[in-house]
């Protein structure tokens, strides 16, 4: 067996359960949006992210405090993160599970821009011209969305948009903090974003920030939607301590499949040709910009 091996594995398997869970979480969000407002479900998530990751940080030596530079980027990303995960999951009380979260996978594409012009990394025509056809493909997904569920449709797009400037945020801190704890801290901070506003807003009638007394199976929906998040959360930080990045992640357009899988399954949606063609290009366009990447990123041959 080849070095590493015997850790590459087990990561290409984390990851795997990564893609699986991360649509059951939004699965169990679609399920709760038609009685619990949104900014509810994000509390929910967050909520039981907190008081499942911190005590498991803790077990594990590495939840150190953050510095007041660390705190306030955390608060940055969890505003980011809070911003993305509202405008997804009111996309999903109205769009197929499927078609929303290949919208989203626009977001490599965006980062890879992102990346250019704030952090100023190279990026040649090839890899531009791959992010243009990536966001046609796109649209091939968009245009029968918009027309049937109207502007909720570029919920996603926005979802893409502010997760690929929490990414870029995150790039800041991570090298200083152990994953499980830049989560906790992360999701500690969302809370102090999201509980307020929702008392703020209680009994205003504002739908999105107005809470509810969650009813019989919500409660079920709610704690699916947290524990899901938590446990997915910890799949990609344990995956990405085992293998490579470029090893992982182009596995993570499997995610498109488990949840086609979980839409059809669970509330009988399926993408129609037009955007299962759309699909099919943004997970060609998004592989060809991972492997150029992974291209240049190679150290050239030793001289002769």
């Amino acid at each position: 067996m080849p070095q590493g091996q015997d850790r590459i594995v087990p990561g290409i398997l984390l990851m795997i359960g990564f893609t699986v869970t991360a649509p059951v979480m939004d699965s169990f969000a679609k399920l709760a949006a038609p009685e619990i407002p949104v900014g509810q479900i994000v509390a929910a998530r967050f909520g039981i992210q907190v008081l499942l990751l911190f005590p498991v940080a803790w077990a594990l030596g590495s939840l150190a405090r953050p510095t007041l530079p660390e705190a306030g980027l955390h608060l940055g990303r969890a505003a980011l993160i809070i911003a993305a995960t509202s405008a997804f999951f009111a996309a999903l009380g109205a769009m197929p599970l499927a078609d929303a979260i290949a919208i989203f996978f626009v977001e490599p594409f965006i980062l890879t821009l992102l990346g250019a012009l704030l952090l100023g990394e190279s990026v040649g025509w090839r890899r531009i011209l791959a992010c243009v056809v990536g966001f046609g493909g796109a649209l091939l997904v968009i245009r029968p969305s918009f027309a049937a569920f109207g502007p909720v449709a570029l919920l996603p797009l926005m979802t893409a948009f502010f997760f690929a400037n929490y990414v870029i945020l995150t790039r800041k801190v991570a090298r200083s903090m152990a994953p499980l704890a830049l989560q906790a801290w992360t999701a500690l901070a969302a809370c102090l974003l999201v509980f307020p506003a929702l008392a703020l807003f209680r009994g205003s009638g504002v739908g999105p920030l107005d809470p509810v007394m969650p009813q019989g199976i919500f409660w079920v929906w709610l704690a699916g939607v947290g524990i899901a998040a938590t446990v997915s959360h910890l799949f990609i930080s344990a995956s990405l301590r085992l293998a490579p990045t470029a090893v992982i992640a182009p596995l993570g357009y499997l995610e498109i499949v488990s949840a086609t899988a979980l839409g059809y399954l669970i509330f009988g949606d399926l993408p129609d040709a037009q955007a299962l063609a759309g699909i099919a290009i943004i997970m060609g366009a998004g592989l060809y910009v991972f492997l150029r990447e992974r291209h240049l990123s190679r150290p050239p041959p030793p001289p002769p």
